[in-house]
């Protein structure tokens, strides 16, 4: 039977050499798009297109989700030591000569309003994340799912660094103002006049600072929940989840 089946389908094929032999394919259930996803994974064999496309989809999501909650919110920067914004490298002799003058509130209130800045734009990043997770392609989910821990956080940066940015940059400039940044700043390169005439008036752009910071922040938590999801089974809150990231420690 085998034979005669092999031999009439050959004969269709050979007969119909383009127009009919997909569809023919797609009937038999022989298709690329009908089939479990093709790649050179064999972790991968056993799931659908949309399973792996879908399953990448919800841990990116989830993994947004994680991060704009922890940040966020009051302290969510500040209390965090890994993601806290310090002072900037082109103002530490201002920071050391406050400190050294027993001014470290002032140097401190700098650092806090600059957090403060922070944990206000960050809620803006679920939707620039949302949209690009939705323009995600099946290439792009089986490399990451077959990519290094960070796969996911790295597709980000590639794909939305440049969009959350322009999201984040004119919010942080106007939070800076609520959260009393530039009347920090100001109170602080006052007070350490001298050192403040080491490093210019305008020792950077502070608004481009916290932006950059808070991106930085912001991909930093997505990583960590990225490299939960792959490795801890109890961070697979559904089924879907098990089911696409499971299959890579069978």
């Amino acid at each position: 039977m085998k034979t005669i089946f092999s031999l009439v389908l050959a004969l269709v094929l050979l007969a119909n050499p383009c127009a009919h032999a997909a569809d023919l394919l797609d009937q038999l259930g022989l298709s690329k798009k009908n089939s479990a996803a093709q790649t050179d994974s064999p972790a991968l064999a056993g799931l659908s297109h949309d399973e792996v496309a879908s399953g990448l989809k919800e841990a990116l999501s989830k993994g947004v989700q994680y991060a704009v909650a922890s940040l966020g919110t009051e302290d969510g920067f500040l209390k965090d030591l890994k993601v806290k914004i310090p002072m900037p490298d082109t103002l530490k002799k201002v920071d050391r000569t406050l400190r050294t003058l027993r001014q470290d509130k002032l140097a401190d209130e700098f650092i806090t309003t600059m957090n403060r800045a922070a944990e206000k734009a960050v809620p803006e990043a679920a939707a620039v994340l949302g949209d690009s997770i939705k323009q995600m392609t099946l290439t792009d989910a089986k490399a990451i799912l077959t990519g290094t821990t960070n796969a996911a956080t790295q597709y980000f940066r590639r794909t939305s660094e440049t969009s959350l940015y322009e999201r984040f940059h004119p919010i942080v400039m106007k939070a800076t103002e609520q959260t009393g940044v530039t009347s920090a700043y100001k109170q602080m390169m006052d007070r350490a006049s001298f050192a403040s005439s080491l490093v210019g008036p305008d020792a950077g752009d502070i608004d481009a600072y916290i932006t950059h910071k808070a991106l930085d922040g912001l991909f930093i938590k997505i990583a960590a929940e990225e490299q939960r999801i792959r490795e801890n089974p109890a961070a697979r809150t559904t089924d879907l989840l098990q089911k696409v990231f499971g299959a890579f420690q069978k």
